[in-house]
């Protein structure tokens, strides 16, 4: 029997999992080996520099550029104000003299005698990494940050958007085909991450972020309201930097998709449970999923999973579609030719046919499809 390997999203009530916590550049690492922390705890943390601001004092003063040094009221390394005196000049005879104020605060961080201009440093911005995952420090990387381990139950969605997000899971739907709709939303779902079961909706989506939630979980979405939502059209990028105030992870995909039962049910069982998630995506190169961690009791643990998951890819597997122009399609494996195809891009590649759900039979690259781990579609 013709079949291959391909990833699948993980949905697991239990296993050992691990992330790395680390700054964008060297700072001090707060924890030590061992360690037990709480997900919002802060684990590391630097200061990042500040913005800097180039000044052309000797075209602002109308003096030559070799005058900038000696006009300086505020000396190299020193802090000046915004609105206080930076510079002046006694002029001739003590008359017609210049001044000039700084446009902002910082630190007096250069100044040319050959370009005449001064460069003015922000204040350093403090960068602060979170634990993410509740449990013990397994790893501390000198410098950079952590790594986390504990027990956890996993559930990776197929899209997201917005970042890292805490809150307790509860839900608002009583069936993996019920759409998520706003009277469903209420003032006590504040700061919660909101397991829904369908199709969020616009409206909804609008409700949970004047409301205060911290979340949003659903089966799938429409793209005309995801455009709504973002302001523009996706394309094809890394997710998770939306400054949306909410993140919103989709199990499944785009249209009105049902939650997969065996995420729902995992989800409900989890209710009431501290979470953290992360709304994060990358379908190119470096795969990144959105995500949902919910620690479990340790002797509730086994290493059941890992933090990838793989399944045979056979006739009859439920799969989906993971590249444009049907991306977050379901359907099953109808055909897996064994010889190489000449694609569109006229490139030479391992094919799969899948028979969507909506009726049509479809011909894409084996890396173009991902399993869908104990689901039927």
């Amino acid at each position: 029997m013709s079949q291959a390997y391909t990833p699948g999203l993980l949905v697991t009530p239990r296993t050992s999992w691990q992330c790395r916590r680390v700054l964008p550049i060297a700072g001090q690492v707060l924890v030590t080996p061992g360690q037990r922390v709480e997900a919002e705890d802060i684990v590391a943390e630097t200061q990042l520099p500040g913005d800097a601001l180039p000044i052309n004092l000797a075209k602002q003063m109308g003096i030559a550029a070799s005058q900038v040094p000696a006009a300086l009221v505020i000396p190299v390394g020193g802090v000046v104000q915004a609105g206080q005196l930076l510079a002046k000049t006694a002029g001739l005879f003590g008359m017609f003299g210049s001044e000039f104020k700084s446009p902002a605060s910082g630190t007096m961080e250069a100044a040319s005698s050959i370009t005449g201009q001064v460069i003015l440093r922000g204040a350093p911005l403090k960068v602060q990494v979170k634990a993410y995952l509740a449990g013990k420090v397994a790893e501390v990387l000198p410098g950079e940050g952590v790594v986390m381990a504990a027990p956890a139950a996993v559930v990776q969605g197929i899209f997201g958007i917005g970042g890292e997000a805490y809150g307790t899971l509860q839900s608002v739907c009583s069936a993996p085909d019920q759409d998520l709709t706003p009277d469903l939303l209420a003032e006590k779902h504040r700061g919660a991450i909101v397991i829904g079961g369908r199709r969020i909706t616009k409206a909804a989506f609008d409700k949970a972020r004047s409301l205060g939630v911290s979340a949003v979980v659903s089966g799938g979405i429409d793209d005309q309201d995801l455009r709504e939502i973002l302001g523009y059209d996706l394309g094809v990028a890394v997710t998770g930097s939306e400054k949306l105030g909410i993140t919103v992870i989709i199990t499944e995909g785009f249209g009105d998709i049902a939650m997969a039962r065996r995420t729902f049910e995992l989800l409900q069982r989890l209710q009431g449970s501290s979470a953290a998630v992360n709304g994060t995506t990358q379908i190119r190169a470096g795969v990144l999923r959105p995500e949902i961690i919910v620690p479990v009791a340790a002797e509730e643990s086994h290493d059941n999973a890992g933090p990838v998951a793989a399944g045979v890819l056979e006739m009859g597997a439920p799969v989906r579609v993971i590249r444009e122009p049907n991306f977050g399609e379901l359907g099953i494996v109808s055909g897996l030719p064994s010889e190489p195809q000449v694609l569109e891009s006229e490139s030479k590649a391992r094919v799969v046919t899948v028979k969507l759900t909506r009726g049509d039979t479809v011909c894409v690259p084996r890396a173009n499809v991902e399993l869908i781990e104990g689901a039927t579609v």
